[in-house]
């Protein structure tokens, strides 16, 4: 193998150099002028130098590593980009979905063009020197074209097992829990849509009071915050609380158990108006109680003398529903009206206005009237001639059975004329008892109903307790007449007068204030024994209300 000779362009420099003054110096020696053969040599050598600088230049300008370098991606880049997508790939088969990923396909390299062969010395090192050149060409230009790279798409087969099997499973699981839940929602709307089975045949109203410490009551007297102080009787002193636990059995079926659920859902978008007196306003308590237990905290308001103050109004925020209460004792105009200030000694009605009050009920979804105890007052009703409007205070007096009679006869004329039977389901409530003669169910010596503490069980004798039936056979006649609209009444009057026990007594506020411990002890001058304890006898008036509104079929289009 041939020693490799050192190129012409490395050495020319110092061969140059040293040609020169060894020239210069044997000229100088010898003492003779230099010969032009040795002139001519000095110009060749100096002429190759500098060819030999130009082809380096030119070789080094574009093609230097610094150049590949300042072209080429980084290493450490590209190492990290090939490892995010290694992870979204396998992320990807994984879950068992059909991966495609970008890869760059590198052009063909061009090869070197061939340099015409010369011959000579120094053509051949001329030659030499063009193919390093092309070479050092060659590698830059494939390091450039890694930026130049075309791209194209690859489909990666589907991963059928190991992480796709059980991301398929967990997909499947979610698919099933998603179906389960919207079975549950839909069992739920419609077990909320039921129609609750009350025989058409049962009469609600006949039956007994059953003790039962399982399902009385319905709610506690303590978690209901919008009960006031009138009707809190444990919390204003009572120490028992069987009152509490009675519950009525009809005889030829059963009461429907009170499902606030299911009637917030009936009252969606709807308002529900108990309309009438101060008993009325017991009721309408009692509901409000029985309809909140279910609502959370914060979805639920309560406002009281509204609308000029008649009324107080529960709202349900998620149902958009209403309970209200609507004073008007009398059901038609009078001198007690105000529902702050209506004390007054004479009671006086205008009976044929009824449109100051009626107004309010337009468009109500559910109205409760009742309209008694304010009729206890007077043997006679007294009955203004001309109106309050224009300031009469002429009146004469009408005995009490004839005044309601045509009072309801008001009444019913507006229902009949304006309330839409299609919207508006009409109740009215029977007469509330009082139970201020305890010799009438034998309890001789005893104070109206203070210290009771059972119902009445002894019913082998008739019982008078001293409702005036006669304004209960006026209602009965009445109601019937009514041609457009129905209305349903609630038989209340002979089942509550079993309930001697749970009126407030001196458990109950006087003139809005607490009584003493003095005014309890006088239970002659201050037990109340017109009211009801809460929970207690209006929680059953209001689920025969219950059963009532639950037991209507659905409208077709809230069915949809």
């Amino acid at each position: 193998m041939q020693q490799r000779r050192k190129s012409v362009f490395a050495s020319a420099p110092f061969a140059m150099k040293q040609a020169a003054l060894g020239a210069g110096v044997a000229a100088r020696k010898n003492g003779a002028p230099l010969s032009l053969a040795a002139v001519v040599f000095a110009l060749f050598v100096f002429a190759t130098f500098l060819y030999n600088e130009d082809i380096k230049s030119i070789t080094d300008f574009q093609f230097s590593a610094g150049a590949i370098r300042a072209k080429a991606p980084d290493l450490h880049l590209l190492q990290e980009a090939e490892a995010a997508a290694h992870a979204a790939v396998n992320t990807l088969a994984k879950r068992g979905e059909e991966v495609i990923v970008r890869v760059l396909e590198a052009p063909k390299s061009t090869p070197a063009l061939p340099l015409p062969l010369q011959s000579g010395g120094a053509n051949a090192t001329a030659t030499a020197a063009a193919a390093k050149a092309n070479a050092a060409n060659t590698a830059a230009s494939a390091a450039v074209d890694v930026v130049q790279e075309k791209e194209r798409d690859v489909t990666l087969p589907t991963v059928t097992g190991g992480g796709g099997a059980d991301e398929a499973r967990r997909r499947a699981d979610e698919e099933a829990a998603e179906k389960a839940s919207s079975a549950e929602a839909a069992a739920a709307t419609a077990a909320l849509r039921a129609v609750v089975s009350v025989p058409e045949t049962c009469d609600l109203y006949r039956g007994n009071w059953v003790y039962d410490e399982v399902n009385a009551p319905v709610y506690k007297e303590g978690e209901c915050e919008f009960l006031t102080e009138q009707v809190t009787c444990m919390r204003n002193g009572r120490r028992d609380d069987s009152y509490q636990k009675w519950r009525w059995q009809p005889t030829d079926c059963d009461l429907p158990r009170f499902d606030a659920r299911l009637l917030l859902e009936r009252l969606r978008n709807k308002r529900l108006m108990f309309v009438g007196d101060s008993l009325n306003r017991n009721q309408w308590e009692s509901m409000v109680c029985l309809v909140q237990s279910v609502i959370p905290k914060g979805k639920k308001t309560l406002t009281k003398f509204v609308n000029g103050g008649s009324s107080n109004v529960f709202y349900a925020h998620e149902y958009n529903a209403t309970v209200e209460f609507y004073w008007a004792p009398f059901l038609v105009e009078s001198n007690s009206d105000n529902p702050k200030v209506h004390s007054v000694p004479d009671r006086v009605i205008q009976w044929h206005a009824i449109a100051k009050h009626a107004r309010n009920w337009v468009g109500v979804d559910y109205l409760i009237f009742n309209t008694y105890i304010w009729w206890l007052n007077t043997l006679d009703m007294k009955v203004l001639k001309g109106s309050f409007d224009q300031g009469s205070t002429e009146y004469v007096e009408v005995d009490r059975p004839v005044a309601y009679k045509e009072v309801l006869k008001t009444w019913a004329k507006w229902v009949d004329r304006n309330i839409d039977p299609n919207k508006t389901t009409v109740f009215f409530m029977g007469m509330s008892p009082n139970h201020i003669t305890p010799e009438a169910w034998g309890n001789q010596g005893g104070i109206k109903c203070a210290m009771e503490t059972l119902p009445i069980t002894n019913r082998s004798t008739s019982l008078d307790v001293g409702t005036d039936w006669r304004l209960y056979a006026g209602a009965q006649e009445v109601l019937p007449t009514l041609r457009r609209v129905p209305v349903h009444f609630v038989d209340i009057t002979a089942l509550s007068e079993l309930r001697k026990d749970a009126h407030t007594s001196v458990h109950t506020l006087r003139q809005g204030k607490l009584l003493t411990p003095e005014q309890q002890a006088d239970p002659k001058t201050y037990a109340d024994c017109i009211h009801w304890c809460l929970p207690g006898l209006p929680d059953t008036w209001n689920q025969f209300l219950y059963a009532r509104i639950a037991s209507s079929p659905w409208p077709a289009a809230a069915q949809r």
